[in-house]
């Protein structure tokens, strides 16, 4: 990760910061006031947000330390562990919402009707979270960051989380306050979907999982317009964090000599760094034909 992908990253992860601490505080001010279980709540699963943030940052910072005697590589598959602690959070928290929402229901006879003002803070919470869902969503994508993109999800998280807060709060105002809990059921298991996404994606980096048939094809349409190449012999990929590593063996004519063929190998190799930003490194070689 550049420095300009590190800064794109350290801002959204800033304002992240920064809007759950305020919702953190909105919501645990709306929870009390408003007799609110779920505001409370939501609240705390707004402040568990600042902390997988940190995670996301810390990632970030160690994923783009240069390569040292003992990580030769790199340091890249330090933002898959910095996802898969932020899935296993997520994951956690779908848990706890889902049974508490299963104890609701079991248990009607606890439920409570709240005030007026959790539900608008409930209003405000999933406008601003699914605005930072998009937010970060757009800078993952950018710079290619799953930890990135596993705070992007842990958004959308807490905006179906506050959805469920508000279709309860206002059913229970309506007269049914049983809608809370279940809502609030089907909203885990959203969120355990979402868990499973993040940590398969951080899992296929961590084990070296090709890349999609469409990058390789367009690797191997490039090779094989460079002067030289008369075949692609043999492709191999691998995700290593958010960089793709490439192996490849072409054939040139047989004939010419050791410099021409380190030429051709020295072209496609910078050809393919230099139009597929994704690719860290590519180790070219040539058979004879």
């Amino acid at each position: 990760m550049d420095k300009k992908e590190t800064s794109i990253a350290y801002r959204i992860s800033t304002v992240s910061i920064f809007v759950n601490l305020f919702l953190t505080i909105i919501k645990l001010i709306a929870g009390i006031v408003g007799h609110s279980g779920a505001m409370i709540s939501d609240a705390i699963h707004s402040a568990t947000d600042v902390f997988s943030t940190f995670i996301v940052m810390i990632g970030i910072h160690y994923s783009k330390r240069e390569k040292d005697k003992d990580h030769q590589y790199g340091h890249e598959r330090m933002e898959c562990v910095a996802a898969i602690i932020l899935a296993t959070l997520l994951g956690y928290i779908g848990i706890e919402i889902g049974w508490e929402g299963i104890k609701k229901i079991i248990y009607p006879e606890n439920l409570i009707v709240p005030e007026k003002i959790a539900l608008f803070s409930a209003l405000l919470s999933i406008l601003v979270k699914e605005w930072m869902f998009w937010y970060t969503r757009s800078g993952a994508k950018k710079i290619n960051s799953s930890a990135l993109m596993a705070d992007a999800w842990h958004h959308r998280s807490d905006s179906l989380s506050s959805v469920g807060a508000f279709i309860g709060i206002y059913g229970a105002q309506l007269g049914y306050p049983i809608l809370d809990p279940i809502a609030t059921v089907l909203i885990s298991f959203c969120i355990l979907f979402a868990t499973y996404e993040i940590f398969k994606d951080a899992i296929d980096k961590m084990v070296d999982k090709s890349c999609d048939i469409e990058t390789e094809q367009q690797i191997k349409n490039l090779v094989l317009k460079q002067q030289g190449v008369l075949a692609v012999d043999l492709l191999s990929t691998r995700l290593f964090g958010a960089k793709i590593y490439v192996d490849l063996e072409i054939s040139a004519n047989g004939s010419m000599s050791l410099y021409e063929a380190h030429e051709i190998a020295n072209k496609v190799h910078d050809e393919i760094e230099s139009k597929f930003l994704m690719v860290k490194h590519c180790m070219v070689h040539v058979n004879p034909r």
